[in-house]
């Protein structure tokens, strides 16, 4: 593939929490080795998040120091900037906001990862915008609804991918009224997951989420509502460890002291989330100290049919360590046959569980090739580009 000039937009420095960070790294790096001549910018008016202080503010020191360390151990030194859009001089770090236009011109390819850059003048003097959805259900029913912002806000783009796989197919009940949505897959950079070791003795099936996240994006289509957030997957399945005969470790932050107490008695231990959050390298070591993942997806996710996967749970995979999530339509497309396993009713948890405790170790190499197969970052982002026409 001929070497191209491509930038990564993003939201890794103005919401700076682990799994956010790594969603963004694997893009970058990804396209490094692919050969092609990488940026990361952040060119927005949302007020950043600073994960240490837990407030927002004008503020944009903790990202812009987070940006650099970033780009010194990832290899994109001075390839990089933070515009504070929403001050009126428009201040910046990193790259001038004079280069920042110039990219804008003359980039190949203008990756808006997880549709979180809003456009501005300056960003719209590129024709060659991709558009690049991390949660599937929301935009297709505003579609579908006809909010004009939306449709507009789609169609300026150069290309539209989702790692909703069913997305445009018949397994997929909104209909995306003439838009051509690409199936794309998250970018792992497997061999930085990699790990010879096996897990420590007394390793859990462990998770990491995001509690309260109720209401944010959830959204009524044609009398139904569909909810964002992974909470009330997780009550369903609360009797999971019990089932299994197994401890589950969630590292979330559960406020409802009812609610956690149901969840202490049915077997689930909890860890605070709060320093995996703001160490990335934490994140990481967490999930390889990890026996595996357990987990569920988001409502939208499910009773949509989306075959939506988690960047979290390939992360889990690259690092040899089995998971057992829960079924979004994916299996249709991989897993199911050791290593990854998707579940639909509380017993085929249990079974997954005794299944991979009878092998531990096929299902570990299985995990780890499905990761490589499915996941690699390299091949992932070679197709979404050539997909896109670039």
């Amino acid at each position: 593939m001929k070497r191209k000039r491509i930038v990564v937009m993003g939201f890794m420095g103005s919401c700076p929490i682990a799994g956010v960070i790594w969603q963004h790294v694997h893009y970058i790096v990804g396209l490094q080795r692919l050969g092609h001549e990488v940026y990361y910018i952040e060119d927005s008016a949302r007020i950043p998040y600073n994960a240490e202080t837990f407030d927002t503010s004008n503020d944009f020191s903790y990202a812009t120091k987070l940006l650099a360390r970033l780009a010194n151990e990832f290899d994109f030194k001075n390839r990089w900037s933070f515009c504070a859009r929403y001050l009126p001089d428009l201040p910046t770090a990193g790259l001038s906001l004079r280069k920042i236009r110039q990219l804008y011109k003359s980039a190949d390819a203008i990756l808006n990862v997880c549709g979180a850059q809003e456009f501005n003048d300056d960003l719209l003097a590129s024709d060659r915008i991709l558009y690049v959805e991390s949660d599937p259900g929301v935009e297709q029913i505003k579609v579908d609804q006809g909010v004009q912002s939306t449709i507009d806000y789609l169609q300026r783009h150069h290309a539209l991918f989702t790692f909703g796989e069913n997305v445009g197919t018949k397994q997929f009940p909104v209909p995306t009224h003439g838009l051509n949505w690409f199936p794309t897959r998250q970018p792992i950079v497997t061999d930085l997951w990699r790990t010879r070791r096996s897990p420590p003795t007394g390793a859990s099936f462990t998770s990491i989420a995001n509690w309260s996240t109720s209401g944010l994006k959830d959204i009524t289509w044609r009398g139904e509502k569909y909810l964002w957030s992974k909470s009330r997957e997780f009550i369903r399945f609360v009797n999971a460890p019990k089932g299994a005969g197994e401890s589950f470790e969630l590292a979330t932050d559960i406020k409802d002291e009812k609610t956690r107490r149901k969840f202490s008695k049915a077997g689930w231990r909890f860890r605070t989330p709060h320093d995996l959050s703001v160490n990335y390298w934490d994140y990481r070591d967490y999930i390889r100290r990890s026996k595996g993942e357990f987990t569920v997806a988001k409502d939208q996710y499910v009773r949509l049919n989306t075959a939506w996967f988690s960047d979290r749970s390939a992360c889990y995979l690259a690092a040899g360590r089995p998971v057992i999530t829960q079924e979004t339509g994916f299996t249709k497309i991989y897993g199911n046959q050791g290593g990854l396993c998707g579940f639909r009713k509380l017993p085929e948890i249990a079974e997954a569980v005794r299944e991979i405790n009878a092998d531990y170790q096929r299902h570990s190499r299985a995990a780890r090739e499905i990761a490589r197969e499915i996941f690699e970052a390299e091949k992932v982002l070679a197709s979404l580009l050539d997909r896109a026409g670039l």
